[in-house]
């Protein structure tokens, strides 16, 4: 194989990230039947601040409260309490995306393999642990712990560190997000691999050097 470090994405790379089903779970808790129109509104607060903390504006923690301050006035808890409780739920939903289980056993063993997420800390830990998927995994680099988010990078160096420094030449970046996982590699002088599961056109000035439609057609690309 060509490669001696393969580095997975989390959301939506390895687990489903279905937060409007997460969102749902939450505030049921709270007798709030959470519709498709709430979720609409959230997510015209949530994604603006995903790509704020992306650019470095913002901080996990900032994101983490103004993504739920108007229902935490509404429902008068604190918005630390709701994030707390939206990434338990979500951790309750995780499932594997189709083909990941089969991928990583495939490369057990003839790889290593690492995560890069811009996801939070508590949520990565537990869906690993529930899946089993910890074990495969030398290195975990979350950009809450580090400070910076991808595609910086810094979060990649933080990563190689972590690693041993191997050459770059010998690392896979493989993600859902173009401007995320595939820039943040091509930022940091590694080979990227695009999960492009809905078929989309590449971002303009952005190429990745492979590009997929499902895991299974990683596990055959990283098997030739």
């Amino acid at each position: 194989m060509k490669y001696k470090w393969i580095l997975f994405d989390a959301d939506d790379t390895l687990f489903h990230f279905d937060a409007f089903s997460g969102l749902q779970l939450m505030f049921s808790r709270y007798d709030v039947d959470f519709t498709q129109e709430d979720f609409a509104h959230y997510q015209s607060v949530n994604a603006p601040l995903w790509v704020d903390y992306q650019n470095g504006s913002i901080t996990a923690k900032q994101l983490q409260h103004n993504r739920f301050q108007a229902w935490a006035e509404k429902l008068q808890v604190s918005a630390q309490t709701l994030n707390s409780e939206f990434i338990g739920a979500m951790a309750e939903i995780c499932t594997p995306l189709p083909g990941a289980k089969e991928l990583l056993d495939s490369l057990h063993g003839k790889v290593k393999m690492g995560i890069v997420t811009n996801g939070f800390t508590a949520l990565q830990e537990i869906r690993l642990q529930r899946t089993g998927f910890s074990g495969y995994f030398s290195s975990l680099t979350i950009s809450e712990q580090v400070g910076v988010a991808k595609p910086d990078p810094e979060i990649f160096n933080y990563a190689f560190t972590t690693m041993g420094q191997p050459e770059k030449h010998e690392i896979l970046m493989v993600g859902d997000n173009p401007h995320s996982d595939i820039l943040g590699g091509l930022n940091a002088g590694i080979d990227t691999c695009w999960l492009n599961i809905a078929g989309l056109d590449n971002p303009e000035n952005i190429t990745p050097n492979y590009q997929v439609r499902s895991l299974t057609e990683l596990q055959s690309l990283l098997a030739s």
